[in-house]
């Protein structure tokens, strides 16, 4: 019996997840914070609905996008890079109440393996690492995965992503051309769109509740040898890479999503 789903935050990744559910034959219903979407997500055959979350309260139509729901979405941004300090727990404490009044069961969770800290020594992580409590980006992640995984109205899964690359997003851009970038013997950790989609209808399609993840690409090549590579394929400048310091880096541990959720990635970096 197909489910009905809500997303919350329908961009670069929720609006293609959204869209996937839909083909798979769920009810599928996405939040997007601006009107302009609407018609879009309409267009892809998605129930939509303007939300908006601030530390202040839940704006728009939250009740109706969740109405009848049993999982829930939530892949929302923290916004952090923008506003430093901005409060990403208290907008996951306002929006968990809005759920805890709806029909959702189940939550999904999606957050970011940047919680966990880099290290000179280039530590392998697995979901049990503790976090990097020395960032205030890292505290408000944890934070927010906390609001939900404590919260005994539903179950909560726990999706921690690496950077997140494919569909006109290219890190390599971001960097062609740059002087001076630190940790040239970091390890990559990225993942492809596709992947992520893949991952999440897999813990859906198999019930993966009450348990944490951690996904990247299987392959970690340093900084610079990834970003020089991809930049010369694309005839675009090199990146300039400071080696006067010690890099520091880690190497996100797939193991858990390969073999509990017999996962195969299929994109290599």
């Amino acid at each position: 019996m197909n489910k009905q789903i809500s997303v919350i935050g329908c961009g670069w990744l929720g609006l293609p997840l959204a869209a996937e559910f839909v083909k798979n034959g769920h009810l599928v219903k996405g939040s997007t914070t601006s009107d302009d979407k609407l018609a879009l997500l309409r267009k892809e055959g998605i129930l939509p609905y303007v939300v908006s979350i601030s530390e202040n309260a839940v704006e728009g139509a939250i009740t109706a996008c969740l109405k009848d729901s049993e999982i829930l979405i939530i892949n929302i941004p923290p916004g952090l890079r923008k506003n430093p300090q901005s409060n990403f727990i208290k907008k996951m404490e306002l929006l968990c109440e809005s759920i805890e009044k709806s029909t959702v069961s189940k939550v999904l969770f999606i957050s970011s393996t940047s919680i966990y800290k880099d290290g000179v020594e280039m530590p392998v992580i697995t979901e049990e690492n503790s976090i990097n409590d020395e960032s205030y980006s890292a505290k408000q992640l944890i934070g927010a995965e906390t609001v939900f995984k404590t919260n005994p109205n539903f179950e909560t899964t726990i999706l921690r992503f690496s950077g997140l690359i494919g569909a006109n997003r290219d890190p390599a851009k971001f960097l062609s051309g740059k002087k001076n970038l630190k940790d040239p013997d970091g390890p990559i950790n990225l993942i492809h769109q596709e992947d992520c989609i893949n991952i999440i209808k897999r813990i859906i399609k198999n019930n993966f509740w009450n348990t944490d993840f951690n996904a990247a690409a299987p392959q970690h090549p340093t900084r610079e040898v990834y970003y020089s590579a991809v930049c010369t394929m694309k005839d675009i400048p090199l990146p300039h890479f400071d080696h006067t310091r010690p890099s520091q880096g880690k190497v996100i541990s797939n193991k858990k999503v390969e073999q509990m959720l017999n996962y195969r990635f299929l994109h290599d970096l």
